[in-house]
C-alpha cells in the first residue's frame, strides 16, 4: 500500500499508556513471574554458563535455552535438575517444568554486545533529561512494587523519553 493511499495515523500511543493496557490484561502477573527467570539467569547459573546459554522464550512451562555449542548442551543436559530447582527456590510460582536446550544457529548474543560497546552510542542516547522529566518517570512507576521490574521500566521509559526528544531537536 502506497504512503498516500493510508489513513492518516492518529496520535501515537506513549509508551505509559501502553505499559499500563499491558498490565491491566488478565494473566499479565503470571507472565512476569514466568519471565523473571530472565532478569536472574546469570545468578542462577553463573557467569561462565550464562556466557555460553541464554534463555530464548517460555511456552507451556518449558524454558527454552539456546547454547552456542554442544558440549555445553551436554553439560547444561546433566545441571538441568539443579537448574531447576535453583528456578523454583527463587521463583516459586513461576510453573517453569522443564527446560529445552536448543543449538544456536548464530553468533552468540554476548559477541554482538561486545561489538556494540565499541561503536559509538546514537545520538538519541547522549540526550541528557532534566530533573522534571526523570521525576514524572518515577511518578509513572511510583505503584510498582517488584523493583526489578520497575528497574527496566525505568531504562525502557528513559530511553524513550531521550529517543523523542532527540526527535524534538
Amino acid at each position: 500500500m502506497k504512503k498516500i493511499q493510508r489513513p492518516p495515523m492518529k496520535k501515537a500511543e506513549s509508551v505509559g499508556s501502553l505499559i499500563s493496557a499491558m498490565m491491566g490484561q488478565p494473566g499479565f502477573g503470571e507472565q512476569i513471574t514466568r519471565h523473571q527467570a530472565w532478569l536472574i539467569w546469570d545468578q542462577l547459573v553463573g557467569e561462565q554458563i550464562a556466557a555460553r546459554a541464554r534463555p530464548r522464550k517460555i511456552r507451556r512451562g518449558i524454558l527454552e535455552v539456546q547454547v552456542d555449542h554442544p558440549v555445553w548442551m551436554q553439560q547444561l543436559h546433566m545441571l538441568k535438575p539443579q537448574i531447576l530447582k535453583k528456578i523454583h527456590d527463587r521463583i516459586p510460582n513461576a510453573g517453569i517444568t522443564d527446560i529445552y536446550l536448543r543449538q544456536a544457529n548464530s553468533v552468540h548474543p554476548h559477541d554482538l554486545n561486545t561489538r556494540r560497546a565499541a561503536a559509538e552510542p546514537p545520538p538519541w542516547m547522549k540526550v541528557e533529561l532534566t530533573a522534571l522529566e526523570k521525576r514524572m518517570i518515577e511518578d509513572d512507576l511510583k505503584n510498582i512494587e517488584d523493583e526489578e521490574l520497575k528497574q527496566e521500566l525505568r531504562k525502557l521509559r528513559t530511553l524513550q523519553k531521550q529517543v523523542n526528544k532527540s526527535r524534538e531537536s
